[in-house]
């Protein structure tokens, strides 16, 4: 189990005040809080050991590169890669979607071949397909969700394959409603169609164990920065063999074994997508923060999660007026990720109210807006939880919620 209290010391964050009142900070879906052990791993790598990485024969270079490329290996086991050439490094989840879209789906879709979606996806895993789409004719095809609770039509998807189908992208876990999707099952029924599988983690990672094998995709993306690790960094696993015979998209350094006037050949797995300098400190943090929630336990914090998400379950729902979109029940297949209309309050004012209290929460679209439409809301208000939130905050929520009733009754 976690004791939060005991943990927060680990987070320098939570030590200031916003508008005289101590942050509580539910956005972790948007961006997480960074413990002590990221910042420290970051400063000891800009102040002691600092240079660039695969290119010098000195000492400096030597323990940069070895920092770099440890941390890969950290990230490859925590995900439970068959072995770190696996994993890329890009700047954030968006860019490892957009880089499959651009070397692997470039290479092997054409006009008619179909990609199949879901409504409840991130714009991140939506937009590169219609991208696409609009670049070689591709079609996209979208998953419908089963009303409120916001869970996937299996049988909708199963219809939507055929011998056209290339590739499915499917979100782990979603941003507005805490679904956890069955992405192995879907996985499986892809295969058996012959098409590839593109697996959103970027909720899913920071909050459960992941393993890559078990969920049988073909391309898995998250990003750093929602796993208490820093922004402008991001991962892209995928299959050995795709990786292999794909061709990369950006030239430049690091990328080539040689460049002759007539042309170039290619460095090796997974070099060969990381063209330039990549961003150092922020790989090192990144193992750093895997390496803290390892000791922590993925499991001890999903448990953390499915205990917040039994709590405010059942309290959300009986505000009068709060319409909760996401499966209503305690059953293991959502996060602590609540987004809700609260009756006669727009989300921004909403926002604007809980932040007079010190509390953070997000409103907008939240990079959903087919999903929002399918609930005929042009935005909501959502409170996501982390590791390090505990049910004082959550009761500071709910009191917030009952305060901008009356502030707008």
């Amino acid at each position: 189990m976690i004791d939060e209290q005991f943990l927060r010391n680990d987070f320098p964050i939570f030590s200031r005040q916003v508008k005289g009142k101590p942050l509580i900070y539910l956005d972790s879906a948007a961006t997480s809080q960074k413990p002590l052990a990221v910042i420290d791993a970051m400063r000891n790598f800009q102040s002691q050991h600092n240079a660039n990485v695969h290119r010098g024969i000195y000492t400096l270079s030597e323990e940069a590169t070895e920092q770099y490329e440890s941390a890969r290996r950290t990230v490859a086991d925590f995900i439970h890669a068959k072995s770190a050439d696996e994993i890329i490094f890009t700047r954030n989840a968006t860019e490892s979607i957009n880089l499959v879209a651009l070397s692997w789906a470039r290479q092997h879709l054409q006009k008619g071949d179909e990609v199949i979606t879901t409504i409840m996806e991130h714009h991140s895993n939506i937009v590169p397909w219609q991208m696409l789409a609009k670049e070689r004719g591709v079609v996209v095809k979208y998953v419908p969700v089963f009303g409120e609770a916001g869970i996937l039509d299996i049988d909708a998807f199963t219809q939507l394959l055929n011998n056209k189908t290339k590739l499915v992208c499917i979100g782990h876990m979603s941003n507005l409603l805490g679904t956890v999707n069955p992405v192995k099952v879907l996985s499986i029924r892809a295969h058996e169609a012959g098409a590839r599988v593109l697996i959103d983690g970027c909720q899913a990672v920071p909050h459960m164990p992941v393993n890559v094998q078990e969920a049988q995709a073909d391309f898995y993306a998250f990003s750093s920065h929602k796993m208490l690790g820093p922004t402008g960094v991001g991962v892209l696993w995928a299959r050995r063999e795709i990786l292999e015979s794909t061709e990369p998209v950006l030239g430049g350094g690091d990328m080539i074994k040689t460049v002759t006037r007539g042309g170039a050949t290619w460095n090796d797995i997974p070099w060969k997508f990381e063209a330039g300098t990549p961003n150092i400190s922020g790989v090192v943090g990144l193992g750093a923060a895997i390496k803290y929630l390892s000791h922590i336990g993925m499991d001890n914090i999903w448990s953390h999660e499915q205990e917040m998400v039994g709590y405010l379950l059942p309290r959300l729902k009986a505000i009068h007026g709060v319409q909760l979109f996401g499966i209503p029940e305690v059953n293991g297949d959502r996060g602590a990720i609540f987004s809700f209309w609260l009756d006669g309050v727009h989300p921004h004012d909403l926002a604007s109210i809980f932040d007079e209290d010190g509390i953070a929460i997000r409103a907008g679209h939240m990079c959903t807006q087919p999903l929002l439409e399918t609930y005929k809301k042009p935005a909501a208000a959502r409170a996501s939880f982390y590791l390090y939130n505990t049910k004082e905050e959550a009761d500071a929520f709910l009191s917030a919620i009952e305060k901008a009733k009356k502030i707008f009754s």
